[in-house]
């Protein structure tokens, strides 16, 4: 019987906000990231889109004992999602992938009003820059879309419920990749 995993691509890649077993970094192949908006929550989120011919990396871990309670309940805004056939992964033993995603017809563009939190951004630019290193950080970047969006500037008080502390380099690394976006900062009222 195949192992149950699943391929994360924001805020999973970041091993401090999760203890899931046997963490990996693989490529899903065929999608991009989108920043997007959904009427459950009111902020923007990453997102999985389909995407002939694009690449993201992330991290894939073991569900043990296949008891996705605690995942589904973390990401309950989205499908679960099989992409077995669509992960390079370095595993050699029989699995079975998922990957979490709103369907199209749930989700629409952020705006205004629905801004990404910069504390959640952080968490996953930390993630990629210590999975990936700088490089792969810049490639989270060049296969995320909707920079447009605008990013409200929580990190004095983090409204993302699993936020990290970012070292100096970290934050300077955020800041400098969403400057280079043209991402509109805002600040909470």
């Amino acid at each position: 019987m195949a192992e149950p995993y699943f391929f994360g691509y924001g805020s999973l890649v970041n091993l401090s906000t999760h203890d899931f077993p046997d963490p990996r970094p693989a490529r899903l192949k065929g999608w991009r990231r989108a920043w997007r908006h959904t009427d459950l929550r009111p902020v923007a989120f990453l997102t999985a889109i389909p995407h002939p011919g694009s690449e993201i990396d992330g991290m894939i871990a073991h569900v043990p004992e296949n008891d996705w309670v605690a995942l589904d309940e973390r990401e309950w805004a989205y499908d679960r999602i099989s992409a077995t056939h669509s992960i390079t992964h370095p595993l050699t033993d029989e699995v079975e992938i998922a990957v979490y995603a709103v369907p199209k017809e749930r989700h629409s563009e952020p705006a205004d009003k629905h801004p990404l939190l910069l504390s959640y951004l952080d968490v996953v630019v930390q993630g990629y820059l210590r999975a990936f290193g700088p490089d792969g950080a810049d490639r989270f970047f060049a296969t995320t879309d909707g920079w447009e969006t605008p990013v409200l500037n929580d990190r004095a008080e983090p409204r993302y419920p699993r936020h990290q502390q970012l070292n100096a380099d970290e934050t300077s690394f955020v800041d400098d990749r969403l400057a280079k976006t043209g991402a509109r900062i805002v600040h909470p009222a």
